[in-house]
């Protein structure tokens, strides 16, 4: 597919209340996997994209964090979307300039968020926060191909969670121009569903955040779109090989390597022998 092609389908993906699972690769080998197991759509994670540096969330420079943009987008012949973290800087100007670059990159969307990365002061002020929005809108309509823009409300994550403010920041991302929004660690499925029908464009739901019993069908049923995994399945792998090394180590043999054998042997089935 083109650019423009991925963009297209990945926007027919976002329909409220019958939402697509949008899983976060963490190499070119893992998006691979996810595309060959079915799935329509792919989004990097900031945390997934840090450990493979050994790092932790927040821990890559926008350099890097468009170098491996590049490398998951280039890996798959489906949509990706990207975790740009805060737009790499605290002015709009640098949400835009990250917008710009992430759509030279092969992806067909993005998100924005409205952290500051300060503890003492997580969180931008609503007007700013809109205004870098609207800047990563403008430069998202700029893009050749096209370029879906999520906005991002991150209050609950930072032990800032009031819902009315939450919903406040989303009315007013969208009234800027984002396509899709994102409040992630909302704390049940009750309050996505308040969030869900007090905007008008599709929401992205974080799952299985602080939500451990919701399902496709009770996200569904609170009018998602859209169900993302962030790091959980990068720190699922290699927690699999904390527990695969310390079985060895405390062992002495290599019996654990048994427990991983079906899915590994699959691995090959979904990897291409050359570049395309």
């Amino acid at each position: 597919m083109t650019i423009s092609e991925r963009v297209a389908a990945f926007r027919k993906l976002h329909v409220p209340g019958k939402p697509f699972v949008i899983p976060n690769p963490w190499d070119g080998g893992s998006a691979r996997i996810l595309e060959g197991l079915g799935f329509k759509a792919l989004a990097t994670s900031s945390s997934a994209s840090a450990l493979t540096l050994g790092r932790l969330d927040y821990g890559v420079t926008r350099a890097e964090a468009m170098a491996h943009c590049r490398l998951v987008a280039g890996a798959v012949d489906i949509p990706v979307s990207a975790d740009l973290e805060n737009g790499f800087g605290p002015s709009p100007e640098d949400c835009a300039e990250t917008i710009r670059q992430a759509a030279e990159t092969g992806l067909a969307g993005g998100s924005i968020e409205d952290s500051t990365g300060d503890p003492d002061a997580p969180i931008f002020e609503k007007s700013r926060a809109v205004e870098r929005v609207a800047a990563a809108v403008e430069a998202a309509r700029r893009a050749k191909g096209g370029f879906v823009l999520t906005a991002r409300a991150e209050a609950y994550l930072h032990g800032r969670g009031d819902l009315n403010e939450v919903i406040s920041r989303l009315q007013a991302f969208e009234e800027a121009g984002a396509d899709v929004l994102f409040a992630p660690g909302l704390p049940d499925v009750a309050a996505i569903r308040t969030v869900c029908s007090s905007v008008g464009r599709p929401v992205n739901v974080l799952a299985p955040g602080k939500i451990t019993n919701a399902s496709v069908a009770s996200l569904a049923d609170a009018g998602a779109a859209r169900i993302s995994l962030g790091g959980g399945p990068a720190y699922a792998a290699y927690g699999a090989l904390v527990d695969l090394g310390e079985a060895i180590a405390r062992d002495g043999d290599f019996r654990a390597l048994a427990a991983f054998g079906p899915g590994a042997k699959r691995v090959r089935t979904f990897l291409r022998s050359r570049p395309s």
